[in-house]
């Protein structure tokens, strides 16, 4: 399995690298001048940008887009007496146009989080304010059935003002699509649930190894996989570390950790996002608050430690999220607080991030997503 998800891996990055040309999804908080979600044309020989298309809904601080590029989806990260929703769109690859399909409730509150399984048979949503997570059963169409299955954590961790109960961060299916990980900010805890995507209903059960725990306190928040399927990185929010783990069959074992931040750093922690380049050799991160950067790792080859090799100032405030391009040329950090992404050109030798001076300005942008123009 491990040598399909390489070739797999291979594959996509072959692909894009000859397609040079991606739409960029970019999914925003709507409580300034955003009005929805924003698509892009990115073209990866220059680091331009050409607007397409936007489409108007609340709160889409996340998405997640088919592995066929057909369909997008996207929550809606409200609460209290605006439920969360997640919502179904259809993409045109020739227009670069987003056409709603339908929307659901969430069945809780301000969800963060969704991602849709290989196959495209079901979407995960993972609602931070409730603690809970719901899985969709997905029509031919690309719309929302109304067959879904709905799991809910418990418990509490250590920091009783951030940690009184769970907070589901991110959902994320393992390389050989065989198990759904969840990251649970409020309990200290990566969730394991085995996953059966050929299920006609309910898909998930706890695995047999049902939870990974996490150094207490550190606040679990977004996971990445090394390319070779083995290695998974976790940022913790609340620490500001990376933790690594080996993962197996379903089961999970942390073997070190990292500080995201500069040496020396006293400032507030809240580390945000994570992801590792598509040739495996470094691992980004973004930090907010008086941060504001993206720390930059190296990984070593042999056992996937990570080293620390600097960061780069994002130019801006909150960097929430960010993604590379899978031709491995750029980082794209969306900022929250400053109302544009920043495009970092990426030393393929040292991994270093340099200014490219381009920037997309977008209200409160906090998600970004990438697919290749084929």
């Amino acid at each position: 399995m491990q040598r399909l998800f390489c070739l797999f891996t291979l594959i996509v990055i072959t692909m894009t690298a000859s397609a040079q040309e991606y739409f960029l999804f970019t999914g925003t908080y709507t409580t300034g001048s955003s009005e929805g979600i924003y698509v892009f044309r990115f073209n990866a020989a220059d680091g331009s940008a050409t607007p397409l298309d936007s489409a108007r809904i609340s709160q889409p601080s996340y998405l997640a887009v088919s592995h066929d590029g057909n369909f997008v989806y996207a929550v809606s990260e409200t609460g209290g007496n605006t439920p969360g929703s997640i919502s179904a769109f259809s993409f045109d690859k020739q227009s670069g146009k987003l056409t709603l399909l339908n929307t659901r409730t969430s069945f809780g509150d301000y969800p963060c989080y969704i991602t849709v399984s290989p196959n495209r048979k079901w979407v995960i949503a993972g609602n931070y304010g409730s603690g809970n997570f719901v899985a969709y059963a997905i029509n031919s169409d690309g719309s929302l059935s109304d067959n879904y299955q709905e799991i809910r954590h418990a418990g509490s961790g250590k920091d009783r003002s951030r940690q009184e109960g769970p907070h589901v961060h991110s959902t994320v299916f393992t390389p050989d699509n065989k198990f759904l990980l969840v990251s649970d900010l409020g309990l200290d805890r990566i969730m394991i649930y085995s996953f059966d995507e050929s299920a006609k209903e309910k898909p998930l059960k706890a695995a047999k190894q049902s939870f990974a725990e996490a150094v207490p306190g550190s606040g679990p928040r977004h996971l990445s996989f090394h390319p070779n399927g083995r290695w998974l990185y976790l940022i913790e929010e609340m620490s500001g570390n990376v933790s690594s783990w080996q993962y197996k069959n379903g089961t999970l074992k942390r073997t070190n950790s990292i500080d995201a931040h500069a040496p020396g750093y006293k400032g507030d922690r809240g580390s945000a996002d994570i992801h590792v380049s598509a040739d495996g050799r470094f691992l980004y991160a973004s930090n907010r608050y008086a941060a504001n950067d993206i720390a930059i790792f190296s990984i070593d080859q042999k056992n996937g430690n990570l080293k620390y090799e600097g960061s780069q100032d994002v130019i801006g405030k909150k960097p929430r999220n960010f993604t590379l391009s899978p031709e491995g040329k750029y980082l794209l950090v969306a900022n929250q607080e400053t109302d544009d992404i920043r495009i970092f050109r990426k030393n393929p030798e040292t991994g270093k991030l340099a200014n490219t001076e381009n920037i997309i300005h977008v209200g409160n942008p906090v998600c970004l997503q990438l697919y290749p123009v084929r």
